[in-house]
């Protein structure tokens, strides 16, 4: 059976005489109490609202102090509404503090934060005042007083609710890495970025020893083979934790909450082998940023990047994680299982989120300042850190490697940026020039002008007085090498040997010689080299050239045409010779194919 134990913080009546003492009250598991500090104040009774369920203006009631009296602590009944809404309402009408009556005889209990929904988280994340319960007779002790018209002080005290033996603080946070419970989740993870800062410089200076705690539960044996056990359940239903959607069809299982638990703890486990604890909160506020459920990135490969990047060996934390499908104990989560159940003076952890300082479960607001004043006063007295001692904590975690973001060493540009609630990796704007990327991994400068930031990250050198950059302000691609390089732009560029791989100065009168990103080339004797045509032309004779081409081509034309001539020559003499002999031949043999030649001499003589 579960041992709940309720947190109490002392109570003394100073006056009137009648119930002067010290009674005991249960601290209220929200608003900011005191711790290792006290409050005197005056206690009022209202006649109107009494149980505080309604506000205090819709009476005309105020309970601020005039300037130089006590505080005022308003008496309120049980009943009929929550007991924050109760406390709510008093801190608007001025209370600095609210003690509730009980309406029954019985035990203190804790007064804590209603069920979640969206109404009652508006009002509870903005109590600041603390409260406590008090026990039926006590409370009807005070009225009476009131009501005889007496004055009522009280002191309360929280000095010895956290208990102060010597100069460490050991202090444990059951937390989750379900990221879409609800209000709570939401308040929890908030609490964790905010106070990650503070919780590294306690760890670091060696005041406190933290550890982190998860909560699982297991499946009974008969229904180890059910659909939900298998879902929400690893290693046959021995660790289990509710499906973060609370649809079993549709999302991320409980199962996947379960390892994701055990790894954050195996981180925890492997960072403090090596000296580191604190690494756990970089781990975890890194791992809510980066891989959300809402974006489908709530898995092992995300949480690999988030660990690559804090410098964790991979290896060991999944050694530590061991197997998931085994049928055995898991001992990491068998010593949570253990370690939930209360010892000492410490109650059972049932609920998320708690925090536990000197084996005490805190009571009130999980808010940075809050918790910081509960783990200061766990301090032996004058062994407080310098810490404790100021009004707030300040942290420049961009100081160590880097806050794990982004950084461009030879730009001197880094994506860490120190807040007060902690460094953020967010892509910076420098001289005009926006860089984007994840701001863990990667950051690219974009736009115009983008070549101006070391280059756009693209290759670039200069040698003897002339420099090349790879960088290019605009277009789809951002690095390619200028021409006379090859390469792939953003780390290296080479020069190409242009006289070597004969891409230029090839004429015959060329003579080639390569230079850093280009190539010289000159002629032989006084000639010109012609870049665009690759070839060499006389610098002073280049008209003389042309005449004797000239000259040449002409004869050439000239000795043709005699050529010519002299063959049509040569045809018609042929021509005229062979009519000729023909002639007469014909005279004294007449040819077959012609007529007989008539012999004119013998006519003349007849």
């Amino acid at each position: 059976m579960g041992r709940f134990v309720v947190e109490k913080n002392s109570l003394r009546v100073t006056s009137p005489e009648k119930i002067r003492g010290t009674q005991d009250s249960a601290i209220g598991n929200f608003g900011i109490p005191q711790y290792g500090g006290s409050m005197a104040g005056n206690v009022v009774y209202p006649k109107d609202n009494k149980k505080g369920c309604k506000e205090f203006d819709d009476y005309g009631i105020s309970f601020k102090s005039r300037p130089g009296a006590l505080p005022t602590i308003v008496l309120l009944n049980r009943g009929s509404c929550f007991f924050a809404l109760k406390v709510w309402n008093a801190q608007k009408a001025g209370a600095s503090a609210v003690l509730v009556a009980d309406d029954i005889e019985e035990p203190l209990i804790t007064m804590d934060t209603p069920e979640e929904d969206g109404s009652s988280a508006k009002y509870v994340e903005n109590i600041t005042i603390p409260s406590a319960l008090v026990g039926k007779s006590f409370g009807e002790k005070l009225k009476d007083a009131i009501s005889a018209g007496d004055m009522v002080n009280v002191n309360l005290d929280w000095r010895e609710a956290v208990p102060h033996p010597d100069d460490r603080v050991e202090y444990e946070l059951w937390t989750n890495s379900n990221d879409e419970c609800g209000v709570k989740c939401d308040m929890l993870m908030e609490f964790v970025k905010d106070f990650k800062g503070a919780a590294q410089i306690l760890e670091k200076g060696g005041y406190t020893q933290f550890t982190p705690h998860y909560i699982t539960w297991y499946c009974p044996h008969a229904f180890t083979l059910s659909k939900q056990c298998k879902s929400q359940c690893i290693n046959h239903g021995r660790y289990c934790a509710p499906d973060p959607e609370q649809d079993f069809s549709t999302g991320y299982d409980g199962k996947d909450v379960v390892i994701e638990n055990l790894r954050q703890l195996c981180v925890f486990k492997v960072a403090n082998e090596t000296e580191k604890p604190w690494v756990w909160w970089d781990y975890v506020t890194d791992f809510q940023i980066r891989c959300p459920m809402k974006e489908k990135k709530y898995n092992k490969e995300c949480a690999n990047a988030v660990i690559k990047s804090l410098g964790l060996n991979i290896e060991k934390i999944e050694k530590c994680m061991g197997d998931p499908d085994a049928d055995t104990e898991n001992p990491v989560l068998k010593e949570e299982q253990d370690a939930q159940i209360g010892k000492g003076s410490r109650g059972d952890v049932t609920i998320l989120p708690t925090l536990v300082v000197n084996n005490r479960q805190y009571r009130g607001k999980l808010e940075k300042g809050a918790v910081l004043k509960a783990i200061c006063s766990g301090f032996e007295e004058t062994t407080e850190p310098a810490v404790c001692l100021s009004s707030d904590v300040e942290s420049n975690e961009c100081l160590t490697n880097n806050g794990g973001c982004w950084q461009d060493k030879a730009a001197n540009i880094t994506a860490c940026k120190d807040t007060f609630r902690g460094r953020v990796c967010e892509c910076p704007l420098v001289d005009g020039v926006q860089f984007k990327g994840d701001g863990y991994t990667t950051c690219e400068a974009s736009g115009l002008g983008r070549c101006k930031i070391n280059n756009g990250g693209c290759w670039h050198n200069a040698r003897s007085g002339h420099a090349f950059s790879a960088c290019l302000d605009s277009g789809g691609v951002k690095c390619q090498c200028p021409t006379g390089f090859r390469g792939d732009g953003v780390k290296n560029c080479e020069d190409i040997d242009e006289c070597k791989e004969r891409r230029a100065c090839q004429c015959p009168e060329c003579s080639c010689r390569n230079t850093w990103g280009s190539y010289d080339c000159s002629c032989s004797g006084d000639l010109l080299y012609m870049k665009d045509h690759d070839t060499c032309i006389s610098k002073t004779g280049s008209q003389g050239r042309s005449t004797w081409a000239a000259f040449w081509l002409i004869l050439l034309g000239v000795i043709m045409i005699a050529g010519g001539a002299f063959l049509v020559y040569k045809y018609r003499i042929r021509q005229y010779m062979d009519s000729e002999i023909r002639a007469i031949m014909a005279q004294y043999m007449p040819l077959d194919s012609q007529a007989e030649v008539p012999n004119h001499v013998n006519d003349q003589r007849a």
